[in-house]
């Protein structure tokens, strides 16, 4: 059961639930009862989205429909090419899906500054992204979520890598209604590595939902995970993490970390950190922090005559500021310094 198959046939009651393990926290049957209608096309002009004008090409999705040239997205061995990918909802009461391909040939670098853009109050997004790297290619993948207040939004994004290649990725959401972002990875070991990270900033009654698995399937690959979120007034944060390192895929290196902060009484979080191990050589590890600021930090920045809500603020800056730091497209890395900065000064 999935978003994509209730709107492709209309059933709401293909959605997924609280009765599937995966999606427990993330209940989309039980808020949508009835399937709005499919979204119109839009030719309304755009304005620049997140990431402004980095980069060199932009292709756009609005309202489930292309907008620009997709085989931007299909890298030639060797080639290298900065890509704003933007999915933009223009319309409300309605809803619309997508799937899209990105290949990148041996020894390609693409940087991937990806957006989710709610331009209009309530609707229902889906989006499919079916990623694959040949052999040496390497692709950083920095995502911004700004779904609209009403909106249900779910990205999933399968990666398959090759030998010797990099994959990394980092997300910052502020939430929807219901949002999930989705990452699935297929390791072959073989020298590759993976860096999977993200940022989640909840307010009001938003809810985000970063889910992950990789799959460990050889020799010799390495994972490295790091997630941090921040919730306040009544949202809710949910990250499931699961690592799985099959039968024969020795001295893989995997680690997960998530940690969250949690700034009022009735904001939740939800975490489900997992390894699976079936292989003997490997060093793996998980780690899962939930709680409330350092009051002993708290109260030494007072002491240095820095008033509460900038000691506060400085405090979870630097928190989140962990994972924004591993950022390696530097352009981007100041975009996403200036969306925590926004959010935080909230």
């Amino acid at each position: 059961m999935s978003l994509a198959t209730a709107l492709k046939s209309g059933d709401a009651g293909l959605l997924p639930s609280k009765r599937d393990e995966d999606w427990k926290w993330t209940d989309l049957r039980g808020l949508l009862r009835v399937l709005p209608p499919p979204s119109p096309p839009s030719d309304a002009a755009l304005t620049a989205g997140p990431f402004g004008d980095l980069g060199e090409i932009e292709v756009a999705i609005v309202n489930g429909r292309l907008r620009g040239d997709a085989s931007a997205l299909i890298l030639k061995p060797g080639e290298k090419r900065v890509v704003r990918l933007r999915f933009v909802a223009q319309s409300a009461d309605s809803a619309h899906s997508v799937q899209l391909a990105i290949q990148l040939g041996k020894g390609a670098d693409l940087t991937l500054l990806e957006s989710y853009e709610g331009l209009a109050g309530d609707y229902v997004a889906d989006a499919a992204l079916d990623i694959s790297l040949a052999k040496g290619a390497a692709l950083e993948r920095i995502v911004v979520a700004a779904d609209g207040e009403g909106a249900i939004s779910v990205s999933s994004t399968q990666v398959a890598l090759g030998p010797e290649t990099r994959f990394a990725q980092t997300l910052l959401t502020d939430g929807a209604k219901r949002q999930r972002i989705e990452t699935h990875v297929a390791h072959p070991g073989a020298g590759a590595g993976v860096r999977l990270d993200g940022v989640y900033l909840l307010s009001g009654q938003h809810h985000a939902d970063l889910t992950t698995m990789v799959e460990h399937g050889g020799v010799d690959g390495t994972t490295d995970q790091l997630t941090k979120g921040v919730v306040r007034d009544q949202s809710r944060g949910v990250f499931q993490g699961r690592i799985v390192v099959e039968e024969g895929a020795d001295r893989t290196d995997a680690r997960m970390r998530h940690n969250a902060l949690i700034l009022s009484d009735r904001a939740e979080v939800d975490a489900k950190p997992e390894l699976l191990i079936f292989a003997d050589d490997v060093q793996c590890a998980h780690g899962n922090t939930i709680g409330a600021l350092d009051e002993e930090a708290l109260f030494y920045m007072r002491q240095r005559g820095l008033p509460e809500t900038e000691a506060r603020a400085l405090l979870i800056e630097a928190f989140v500021g962990q994972v924004i730091e591993r950022i390696a497209y530097q352009p981007a890395r100041e975009v996403a310094r200036a969306w925590a900065a926004q959010r935080l000064g909230a």
